[in-house]
C-alpha cells in the first residue's frame, strides 16, 4: 500500500523566553492511503502540533516529512501553501467560516482559489451541492454560518475540506465542539468518507471516536509511545472497550 504521508526523526522545537520547549522529538511514523489514524495522548504532548507541523501549517525545526512523495522541506512557502490547498483538507474543533459568506459559499471558496481545475464557477457550485447533499445539508445552502446548528456547521467543514478532492484530510478534535449526538453524527460522516477511500489522520481526546479509526497512535512528550491497530470488523462496543483497555495500559 502507497504511503501518503511518511515522518522521520521529526523535531519541533519552540523558544519561549529564552528556553527550548522541545515539543516533537525524533518521531518518525507512516500513514498509509486509505488509513483512518487518530492520534491521542495527555493534554501537552505535541498532538496539535503534530498535526500542523507534517501538514505543513507549522515549519518542522528538524526532521523530514514526506507527502505523497515530495519532501515538504525542501518546498518554499508558496509551494506549500497550493499543496494544503489542492491536496490536503483541513477540519478544526473551531468551525472557522468566513462570516459575509452563505454556507455553500463557504464551502466552494478553496476552489474558486485554487488553480487545480479550470471548471466554471457553476461546476463548482454544482460539486458543493452535491457535497452537502451527500452529507445531508443541502437545505442550509444559502444559510449564513450563524443561522444552523454546530453538527451542520461541522459538516460544511467536511463538504469544504472535501471540495478539492484531497490526498488527506487532517482534522483537529472535529468533535471536541460538538455534543454527542453532533459528534456521532459528524464521526459517521469521516468514517464513510475513510470507507471510499479519502486517508485521514485526526486528533482526539475521545476514545468513542478513536474507536471508529483503523489506528491509533499514543503521543507522550513529543514521541510515539505506542501504536494500536483496531479491527474494525469488531462491533464498535467491543473496539471501544479494547482501545480503553490499551490506553490504561500506556497510562492514559
Amino acid at each position: 500500500m502507497t504511503n501518503v504521508l511518511e515522518v522521520k526523526d521529526l523535531c519541533k522545537t519552540y523558544v519561549v523566553n529564552k528556553r527550548q520547549n522541545n515539543v516533537l522529538c525524533n518521531l518518525d511514523l507512516t500513514v498509509s492511503e486509505g488509513e483512518m489514524v487518530a492520534v491521542m495522548g495527555p493534554s501537552g504532548s505535541g498532538k496539535s502540533t503534530l498535526l500542523y507541523t507534517v501538514s505543513g501549517m507549522d515549519k518542522m525545526t528538524a526532521g523530514e516529512v514526506k507527502f505523497c512523495g515530495k519532501n515538504m522541506s525542501d518546498m518554499k512557502d508558496n509551494e506549500l501553501a497550493e499543496m494544503r490547498l489542492d491536496d490536503m483538507g483541513f477540519i478544526f474543533q473551531q468551525m472557522y467560516m468566513m462570516k459575509n459568506l452563505t454556507v455553500l459559499d463557504n464551502i466552494i471558496l478553496p476552489a474558486v482559489k485554487s488553480k487545480k481545475t479550470r471548471e466554471s464557477r457553476s461546476e463548482t457550485v454544482k460539486r458543493g451541492q452535491d457535497l452537502m447533499r451527500k452529507l445531508g445539508i443541502i437545505d442550509t445552502a444559502n444559510n449564513d454560518i450563524n443561522e444552523v446548528s454546530g453538527g451542520q456547521l461541522q459538516r460544511a467543514c467536511i463538504c469544504r475540506s472535501m471540495i478539492n478532492s484531497p490526498k488527506m484530510i487532517f482534522a483537529d478534535e472535529p468533535t471536541g465542539a460538538l455534543n454527542r449526538t453532533s459528534s456521532e453524527e459528524v464521526m459517521e460522516e469521516l468514517t464513510k468518507l475513510n470507507d471510499e477511500g479519502t486517508t485521514i489522520m485526526l486528533v482526539t481526546h475521545d476514545a468513542k471516536v478513536a474507536a471508529k479509526c483503523s489506528r491509533v497512535l499514543f503521543i507522550v512528550d513529543g514521541s510515539i509511545k505506542g501504536e494500536y491497530d483496531i479491527d474494525r470488523s469488531k462491533p464498535l462496543r467491543d473496539r471501544e472497550r479494547d482501545l480503553n483497555n490499551w490506553l490504561l495500559e500506556m497510562g492514559w
